[in-house]
């Protein structure tokens, strides 16, 4: 990603007091995504709950409280949208040995990587997993914003 020459840095909105994002996605296969990002990717579970008004859900912290993705499951039986290779969940780790560690993990309980749709990722270094429903989530070897992107081939 690049920003126009001269562009001031992005400021949050004074008018938009946010204190804590969440993004939410349904799932179809409730405990084997609960096991895949608590057990195998190793996520911390925010919070979790069955049956609630139809809802099962669960809340992972991304890292931390401020950021965190809900996992719901509703109807009999669960219907989500089909998984398209552009909605995806990208964790900016710190360095190439923290995608490594990741990857290793994920392959030891047996999780392969993944075609990425855009060469974007793997050019850069980028390891990407399908969860249970087929949703992608990229391994990124650099922190966006903090780190320079990583050249592609370098």
């Amino acid at each position: 990603m690049t920003s126009s020459p001269g562009a001031p840095p992005a400021t949050w909105p004074e008018h938009l007091d946010v204190g804590a994002v969440r993004f939410a996605r349904p799932t179809a296969r409730y405990d084997d995504v609960l096991a895949f990002y608590r057990d195998d990717l190793g996520l911390p579970v925010l919070g979790q709950w069955r049956g609630h008004e139809g809802y099962d859900g669960v809340l992972f912290g991304l890292p931390g409280t401020p950021v965190h993705m809900e996992i719901t499951q509703h109807g009999a039986p669960p219907r989500i949208p089909e998984p398209h290779p552009e909605n995806q969940l990208v964790l900016y780790v710190r360095g190439a040995a923290a995608v490594d560690a990741a990857v290793r993990r994920l392959r030891e309980r047996g999780h392969q990587p993944v075609e990425a749709a855009n060469p974007y990722w793997p050019d850069r270094g980028a390891v990407l997993f399908a969860d249970p429903d087929g949703w992608i989530v990229v391994l990124a070897p650099w922190v966006f914003g903090e780190d320079p992107v990583p050249v592609p081939g370098g």
